[in-house]
């Protein structure tokens, strides 16, 4: 504990010096965008959804309009999937109710606009846990379903093995009620569909058993990682989540990691550790931390070793799933007028992962990005999905960049994206689409070769291309015909 006490103290006392270069009022003077804040648009309006009635009027109001629609949660797609130029927006944040609960089954039914947090606290008292998701629990459950959200849990898959069902309000104002035997084609066309193929309603999840783990915390060399993973943690059927991060600290850029494991723990009862805690007290430092982590190549080592301070030490730590699913992620806000903190993230093949780090790291180093920390998680093979991004067993490599808003510096950042991603590409892997989009038209193509499927069969369902957002328009690209 000691080293937690020095370090939170040195956070306090950084504080004094950053938080009059850090902090400001709000200068977003745009009308929409999304959390990237790359492309504000002027759109028509924005609706909230409140009943279900109301959004069949509202389609078709759009459609005597001739307006196009667009759907929005929580707006952390950061590619233009929640809104239109002149279009309507409908944020479905209001539309949040639990419908029912099945304990029997291990089943909950959710409208769309429900968060993570909310089936969190509507399942825990149940001894229920959510099956997956991403690791902030923030989030909309149609907005998640919609990009084929993962997480930490090894053994489940993305989410698209979560869903039992859902609702699909179409563009012609029909309600479909898709699964695996109703409606079927629609099934995997809607989740991981970015809002293209209508309004996702409501949704029934599958759940599993709230449980308590154990969490422990492995240093290692980068170079050790893919065996330590595949002999140590795959092959351990108690360790049911899993998390690491690289090292961009520049002393030891790339080369050092250390790997989290949540290990199921039977040594004392759940129940003790079950109450949902508030899973970030240390909020304002961490913002500063991570300031200076943007900031100074001194501050990503300040940050590595902090990081790798607290979490060796929590190491033992007993904790429940529904806790452990309640990641802290505000020290991470950011929203200063000049530049913007930008996802982008890369599947790598298991086998391929040591050569894709090393080449992605000459990129990073040669183009001079401002990259703030990789997180690592392992993603099982989904080949239901239309656009799936894990055609086999894949290691996902979440790279958090602090980008300038300039137009010199989106070009230089697309520039760089694209290299990384031919890299990523040559070795059979692929990128994700809810983030900025960078990649190419023809990287695309080349990382979702059944985007010709995916676009002919968007077209069948909405002949009129009533949803539409920016995201379809920059890779739609003739790959219908």
């Amino acid at each position: 504990m000691a080293k937690k006490t020095i370090a939170i103290t040195l956070l306090i006392a950084l504080s004094v010096i950053t938080y009059f270069r850090t902090s400001s009022a709000d200068q977003n003077p745009y009308l929409v965008t999304d959390y990237s804040r790359l492309h504000p648009v002027k759109v028509e309006r924005v609706v909230k959804g409140k009943e279900e009635t109301q959004l069949i009027h509202l389609l078709q109001d759009a459609r005597k309009q001739h307006l196009k629609v667009s759907i929005a949660g929580q707006r952390h797609s950061q590619g233009g999937h929640t809104y239109y130029k002149d279009g309507i927006v409908v944020d479905m944040t209001g539309y949040n109710r639990i419908l029912s609960i099945d304990r029997e089954h291990k089943k909950i039914t959710v409208q769309a606009g429900a968060t993570w947090e909310d089936i969190q606290e509507a399942v825990n008292r149940y001894g229920l846990a959510v099956r997956t998701m991403q690791s902030q629990n923030t989030f909309t459950v149609g907005g998640s379903i919609s990009v084929n959200a993962h997480g930490r849990d090894i053994r489940n898959g993305s989410m698209i093995k979560s869903v039992d069902s859902f609702r699909l309000l179409m563009a012609d104002g029909q309600i479909k009620q898709v699964s695996h035997s109703e409606n079927a084609e629609l099934f995997p066309l809607a989740l991981g569909g970015y809002g293209l193929f209508g309004i996702i309603l409501d949704v029934t999840l599958l759940l599993d058993d709230d449980e308590l783990y154990s969490v422990n915390t492995e240093t290692m060399p980068t170079a050790d990682y893919v065996r330590y993973f595949m002999q140590e943690v795959k092959t351990n059927p108690d360790i049911r989540m899993h998390i690491a991060r690289i090292s961009v600290s520049r002393g030891s850029f790339l080369t050092e990691m250390f790997a989290k494991n949540y290990t199921l723990d039977h040594s004392e009862p759940l129940e003790k550790y079950s109450k949902l805690t508030v899973r970030e007290p240390w909020t304002a430092p961490g913002k500063l931390l991570f300031q200076l982590n943007r900031s100074f190549d001194w501050g990503k080592t300040l940050t590595w070793d902090l990081q790798t301070a607290f979490f060796t030490e929590e190491s033992g730590e007993l904790i429940s799933r529904n806790n452990a699913m309640r990641a802290a992620w505000q020290f991470m806000e950011y929203d200063q007028p000049d530049s913007s903190d930008l996802l982008q993230e890369y599947f790598i093949p298991v086998r391929q992962f040591d050569d894709f780090v090393e080449a992605m790291g000459k990129i990073v180093r040669s183009e001079n990005l401002n990259l703030l920390n990789i997180t690592v998680r392992y993603v099982n093979e989904d080949n239901e999905a239309v656009l799936s991004y894990a055609k086999q067993d894949m290691f996902a490599l979440v790279c958090l960049f602090n980008v300038p808003l300039s137009s010199k510096g989106q070009s230089h950042m697309e520039q760089s994206v694209r290299q990384i991603v031919d890299e990523a590409i040559s070795r059979g892997g692929t990128y994700y689409l809810p983030y900025a989009g960078y990649p190419s038209l023809e990287q695309f193509r080349a990382a979702y070769p059944e985007y010709r499927l995916f676009f002919q069969k968007k077209l069948q369902y909405d002949p009129g291309e009533l949803f539409m957002n920016t995201f379809y328009e920059q890779y739609k690209g003739g790959g219908a015909e």
